[in-house]
């Protein structure tokens, strides 16, 4: 124990947090200062973050004000601390996380060690076939709306720990920076894209909801991901009443449901009949609707199940447009696949886990994609697109490891 200081903080956590951010990886926060600026004077600049982390006279810098596109349209406001202040926060989340994390839900899966989102969408999968009606919510800029005082009375419930709540109350505080220079004080909400702030996020939460529905809704299973969850009900009525419920709660918490993304949904599938008007809804990527499905028997039915929505396959083709792959004649089909596979190998690794045929579309894409390619690139297939169609699928069928798609046998047809 360092006598001197008067906050005993390790200097081995402080090390630890720096190495997590490192491999996060980030941009710079307003002092234009990267992680690698940061790491040529890596050991003087921790030292320096730790001595005055442990005495008490750590103070962040303003939070870099970064406006980023919706995929819902409109734009989303990200906070983007400095390294330095990323490094701190992280020091706080190693001690606070563990503190707090025994206490949540096991159907809260948002930014939480061992839990995912495909977690999430597998037991909302198997739920949807027992219970007949689903009440799908969303937040209402939840980052932006967390009440400074609610989440601090949390907090001191957890810790008794002072610097970790001076600290965190520092953060809460920390006014954005826009790219102007203005200065925008901030009197609630914790920025997203602050490393505690997915904690400080749950935490409120685990109050504000989860708590309360264990307590007041324990008939109805719910899960919940952030700011975005759905509740399982027998029934319409009861669906109808839980909502009713469930906005009286948030506007306690000072928090408000999102109406475009708040709905009651009908789980239809071969035993439920009748007809009405909400029988879809989106939750993490995936859209969970009718779908024809095959028994074990060769029989055709209906199921309700999940499957990549719509919203994600546009986000896909956009990302295949902005690659330009046509435009690439200098490189070989194998510099493209390095280029493109791991990011295909992430969307095929989570969309393509439920219902995976959906995702066929966005692969024959990448497919066309690359015969334009083809074209473009060698004179002797410009005079015939199919010829070019059957020289990828050749290529596809003797080298079917060169893409990851081509390994599923999603491989070029010839029309």
């Amino acid at each position: 124990m360092n006598k001197t200081k008067p906050f005993e903080i390790s200097k081995k956590v402080v090390i630890k947090a720096y190495e997590q951010i490192k491999a996060n990886k980030g941009t710079a926060g307003i002092d234009g200062v990267s992680v690698e600026k940061f790491e040529e004077n890596m050991k003087n600049n921790l030292y320096k973050l730790w001595n005055r982390m442990s005495s008490g006279c750590y103070f962040p810098s303003p939070v870099k004000a970064v406006e980023i596109p919706k995929k819902s349209g409109g734009k989303r406001t990200l906070g983007i601390p400095t390294v330095t202040d990323r490094i701190a926060q992280m020091v706080v989340k190693l001690y606070f996380e563990p503190e707090v994390e025994p206490y949540f839900s096991q159907d809260s899966y948002g930014y939480r060690p061992g839990k995912s989102a495909i977690d999430a969408i597998d037991i909302t999968r198997r739920r949807c076939w027992k219970y007949d009606w689903v009440l799908e919510f969303d937040i209402k800029a939840l980052f932006d709306t967390i009440d400074h005082e609610l989440l601090m009375r949390a907090v001191t419930q957890h810790t008794d720990s002072q610097w970790v709540i001076l600290y965190i109350t520092r953060w809460l505080n920390s006014p954005f920076e826009t790219s102007e220079g203005k200065m925008i004080e901030r009197i609630a909400g914790t920025p997203q894209g602050g490393v505690i702030s997915p904690v400080l996020a749950n935490l409120f939460l685990h109050y504000a909801f989860d708590k309360w529905m264990e307590r007041n809704n324990p008939q109805n299973p719910w899960a919940r991901y952030a700011d975005d969850g759905v509740i399982h009900c027998k029934n319409k009525e009861e669906a109808e009443k839980l909502l009713i419920k469930l906005k009286e709660r948030f506007a306690e918490c000072k928090l408000e449901l999102h109406p475009d993304k708040t709905r009651i949904v009908y789980c239809k599938d071969k035993k439920r009949t009748g007809e009405h008007h909400h029988i879809q809804f989106d939750f993490l990527g995936y859209t969970f609707r009718p779908r024809s499905s095959q028994s074990k028997n060769g029989e055709r039915f209906l199921n309700f199940l999940p499957a990549v929505s719509n919203k994600a396959v546009k986000a896909m083709r956009q990302t295949i447009r902005q690659w330009k792959i046509h435009r690439m004649t200098d490189k070989e089909l194998v510099d493209i696949a390095q280029m493109v596979n791991p990011v295909v190998r992430g969307w095929i690794n989570y969309y393509g886990c439920f219902y995976k045929s959906a995702m066929n579309v966005i692969l024959h894409k990448l497919n066309w994609t690359l015969i334009r390619w083809m074209v473009k690139k060698y004179k002797r297939l410009k005079s015939s697109k199919r010829r070019a169609q059957s020289k990828l699928r050749e290529i596809a069928q003797s080298k079917q490891k060169l893409f990851v798609h081509w390994r599923m046998e999603i491989i070029p047809t010839v029309r």
